[in-house]
């Protein structure tokens, strides 16, 4: 495998987790069971699976209502954006030694 297959399975998978992880906190909050934190759901969101919890909130109506997820998640993606840009239009140096 080479390193675009490897992030682009990476970033799927976690943005799926991201989504499920919407829709299994919704039906616990159906059923009043054990919820998942709410800093859980933000740290998937950091580690790139921002796309995945963004459509979640939206497809299960799952914390659409608290202004941090309404307006956290967008700004979560906005800055993998600005930091996946910079990546791209950073420099490459090569050194031999």
């Amino acid at each position: 495998m080479n390193v675009v297959t490897l992030l682009a399975a990476y970033f799927i998978s976690v943005n799926l987790i991201g989504f499920f992880l919407m829709g299994i906190d919704k039906h616990k909050a159906k059923k009043r069971a054990f919820r998942i934190p709410e800093a859980t759901l933000f740290i998937v969101a950091i580690i790139g699976g921002s796309i995945g919890s963004i459509i979640g909130m939206y497809a299960f109506r799952h914390k659409t209502r608290h202004w941090y997820f309404v307006y956290g998640m967008p700004f979560i993606l906005l800055l993998q954006i600005a930091l996946v840009i910079a990546l791209f239009n950073a420099p490459i140096q090569i050194s031999i030694i």
